[in-house]
């Protein structure tokens, strides 16, 4: 899945540059380590001058709220990467004398405003964007707007080639900017690396493990693991009362399980983001009370927006086993010092996504993680043995 740079061209196609908006300096920062040693393990080791692709770049606020978008290097003919984290909302400024949280919109708002500053003199502008901005609302069901739509449409308009996501929650929204570039990776593979690594006494076979998808809207991804991985595959149906909206949502009325017995069987679970976890946790109860062993809840971001403390009483009973995540959006301080929590890195594999694209490689088999799962599942098995 790693790129083979003995394939590469003798060059890049421009030199490599990143910029992090406020707020994604963290993973940018790993992803630029990673890319360096990747690139000195390489031909170009020798020609490699910096031990930095990061240009600095910042989004200062005045005291009224206002800001501006300032980059200090030259960004004239960079093949530019500029890393952006929506959900990010430990990321403050004073305004009116009083400190107030970044909002998605203020960060989509500095993206905008460090495209604008390039004005115009990168070779291509690729925005880096893990959780995409307005993905939920990716849709219209109503007289409503269509937030992810309009953000592409408007990145593609101010010189945006491409942009790069994970688990977009519809990626059919990338139609509405059929000439540019969009790809949205899963983070499959490093999680359940994480799960082995945390977990070396798991078997990963059938007769001990199962996938159950959550929702409906979940049962791709599971899927995807059920097959690779050759386990059977059950599903939770919500019932929802659709005459009531709570929370711009129709209440949960009841899980309804489908699927074979879980009597003794460990459980994975994989879902896009855990927000308020009311629903995932209420699954991880049900399948303990069906008979299951373990529990492990997978998703590809880990919100927690109503704090970690539900958690820690569901862990304190037994419901579940592990949280596994990324680290591809902001994760509260208190989230991370959890021993229930288990963080897969991705930046590594970032680095190898934007490798291959600045030499102007075939990215397809970064997009599909199979054969490494399926060679991490037979090491795993061999060293069972």
């Amino acid at each position: 899945m790693s790129p083979d740079f003995s394939v590469f061209g003798e060059t890049p196609s421009a030199p490599i540059a990143l910029i992090a908006t406020p707020g994604a300096e963290e993973l940018t920062n790993l992803i630029d380590k990673r890319l360096i040693a990747l690139y000195k393990e390489s031909h170009l080791g020798k020609k490699l001058k910096t031990d930095t692709f990061i240009l600095r770049s910042d989004c200062p606020r005045f005291t009224n709220g206002d800001a501006k978008g300032l980059i200090y290097e030259t960004v004239r003919g960079k093949d530019l990467y500029i890393i952006c984290d929506p959900g990010n909302h430990g990321v403050t400024y004073t305004m009116m004398g009083k400190t107030v949280p970044l909002t998605p919109d203020e960060h989509y708002a500095n993206l905008k405003r460090i495209i604008c500053a390039c004005t115009g003199k990168p070779n291509r502008i690729t925005v880096i964007m893990p959780m995409l901005y307005g993905g939920r609302q990716h849709r219209r069901n109503a007289r409503e707007s269509l937030d992810c739509a309009m953000m592409l449409q408007e990145l593609e308009s101010m010189g945006v080639g491409d942009i790069i996501t994970f688990d977009a929650h519809d990626p059919r929204v990338q139609n509405a900017v059929p000439f540019m570039g969009f790809d949205n990776y899963f983070p499959h593979y490093q999680i359940l690396k994480s799960l082995v690594k945390r977990f070396p006494d798991i078997k990963l076979d059938k007769n001990s493990l199962m996938i159950i998808s959550p929702d409906e809207g979940a049962m791709s991804r599971n899927v995807y693991y059920a097959s690779v991985l050759g386990l059977d595959l059950g599903m939770f149906y919500k019932r929802r009362d659709y005459s009531t909206i709570v929370n711009g949502r129709n209440p949960i009325i009841a899980h309804e399980y489908i699927g074979s017995p879980v009597m003794g069987m460990d459980v994975f679970v994989a879902d896009d983001m855990i927000a308020t976890g009311d629903s995932i946790l209420k699954l991880a109860r049900e399948v303990k009370e069906k008979g299951a062993n373990r529990v492990f809840l997978a998703a590809t971001f880990s919100l927690f927006t109503e704090g970690v403390e539900k958690f820690d009483a569901a862990y304190k009973e037994g419901a579940f086993d592990a949280v596994l995540s990324t680290n591809l959006t902001y994760r509260i301080p208190e989230l991370k010092s959890r021993e229930w929590f288990v963080e897969a890195d991705m930046s590594k594999y970032i680095s190898y996504i934007i490798a291959a694209a600045n030499f102007n490689e075939s990215v397809a088999n970064l997009l599909d993680p199979s054969i490494k799962m399926r060679e991490l599942v037979q090491k795993h098995r061999e060293e069972q043995c």
